[in-house]
């Protein structure tokens, strides 16, 4: 299976939770926006089913299936790329843990944007200065403190968030540490000693033979303030 994924060029966003796990189960892909620019994703979304349309990026192609929204993709992918349990409860339970991040991230993207997308960030700064000073004192480590529990409680032991084996969300858990620590080094800095497993989690993904290679490509775009996850020190807690 050859797969398109479509999504915007220039950002990470949510699509890098998606080329993460193609990458890691060594999957055939082609990133459309990296390799024919906006205008073939502009088309993609003009061209849809109209009964079953993508209401965004990412969806991927795969043969003629059209998967949008990224834990909907992820729950597709991960059982084809080895990295989702066999089971259906276990392939569920690592569906809730992406839907988790799903939630965590959209968060992080409130704290520039906190009254609209629409807006630049200079248009709600002072909104946004309140939103991010919830989400580093109450929010970041709320859910962060969640998956550090899980990873304790993994009867398996704490390498992955479930089982023995590395599945979609360890990737996905690593992609948004590196996010926050992008956006809110500060505030990471003060609750690292609370997660040490998610931490080593995050060190472990970043050292796997095809992540480190894709880390080290051009194909991963570094991050910026177009993205989810934006260096605003004002933002930052600390």
């Amino acid at each position: 299976m050859r797969y398109q994924l479509f999504y915007w060029p220039g950002i990470q966003g949510r699509g890098e939770f998606v080329r993460l796990a193609l990458e890691e189960g060594g999957a055939d892909y082609e990133d459309i926006a990296r390799t024919a620019g906006a205008p073939a994703l502009m088309a993609a979304l003009e061209q849809a089913d109209a009964a079953h349309p993508a209401f965004a990026p990412p969806f991927l192609k795969a043969g003629k299936l059209v998967i949008g929204q990224t834990a909907n993709i992820l729950l597709y992918l991960g059982p084809r790329l080895g990295l989702a349990p066999a089971g259906e409860a276990g392939r569920l339970w690592v569906n809730q843990l992406q839907l988790t991040i799903a939630d965590m991230v959209t968060e992080a993207h409130d704290t520039h944007h906190p009254i609209a997308s629409s807006l630049y960030y200079a248009d709600q700064k002072a909104e946004a200065l309140r939103r991010a000073q919830d989400f580093t004192a109450n929010r970041m480590g709320k859910f962060l403190d969640y998956f550090e529990r899980i990873l304790v409680a993994n009867p398996a032991g704490p390498r992955h968030l479930a089982g023995a084996a590395l599945s979609y969300a360890d990737l996905s858990l690593f992609q948004l540490v590196e996010g926050l620590f992008y956006a809110f080094p500060r505030a990471m800095k003060q609750l690292a000693p609370g997660l040490p497993h998610v931490l080593a989690l995050h060190e472990n993904i970043a050292h796997r033979p095809r992540i480190a290679a894709y880390l080290q490509s051009a194909r991963r775009l570094p991050f910026n303030e177009d993205g989810i996850f934006r260096r605003y020190p004002e933002l930052d807690a600390g």
